[in-house]
């Protein structure tokens, strides 16, 4: 039987609040600052924008819960994981970044016309790996030290 003390298991809550609060946030501003900005004339020229939609229809509600459940999801991982310090949140955030791009955009490609060829596909998955990268570093950094222990 596994005894975890009451105030272990108030850290670990915490900690998965934490990463997951924050870390949708992070999530949030990343994306809108490369997708948004950074790669928006590549994403044009790309990437098929007959299935976007236009950004006064956005539904708000799905893109906030989106970027939570991601950050939950990669919060998880890193705990799982023991990531402990920022380098551990940039390593396991990045394979995390990758292997879900590779999975995301695989599917898209296999079954839409998102994108205009697979170097855009590429450079999806590629800029996907980079921004799980920087917020897994975000994620693990906003933990703190562990006190419990």
């Amino acid at each position: 039987m596994v005894n975890i003390t009451t105030s272990k298991l108030i850290y670990m809550e915490t900690k998965i609040l934490k990463g997951t609060i924050f870390g949708g946030i992070a999530y949030f501003f990343l994306g809108w600052l490369v997708y948004g900005i950074l790669m928006a004339d590549f994403s044009l020229a790309n990437y098929n924008q007959c299935m976007n939609r236009p950004s006064t229809d956005m539904v708000w509600w799905a893109m906030i819960l989106s970027n939570l459940v991601y950050a939950l999801f990669l919060t998880l991982m890193l705990n799982w994981s023991g990531a402990s310090g920022w380098v551990d949140g940039l390593k396991t955030g990045a394979l995390f970044g990758l292997l879900f791009g590779v999975t995301i955009d695989l599917s898209f490609y296999s079954m839409t016309t998102m994108y205009n060829s697979i170097g855009a596909m590429v450079a999806d998955m590629a800029v996907m790996t980079f921004i799980a990268s920087i917020l897994g570093a975000v994620i693990v950094s906003v933990w703190g030290k562990d006190k419990t222990t």
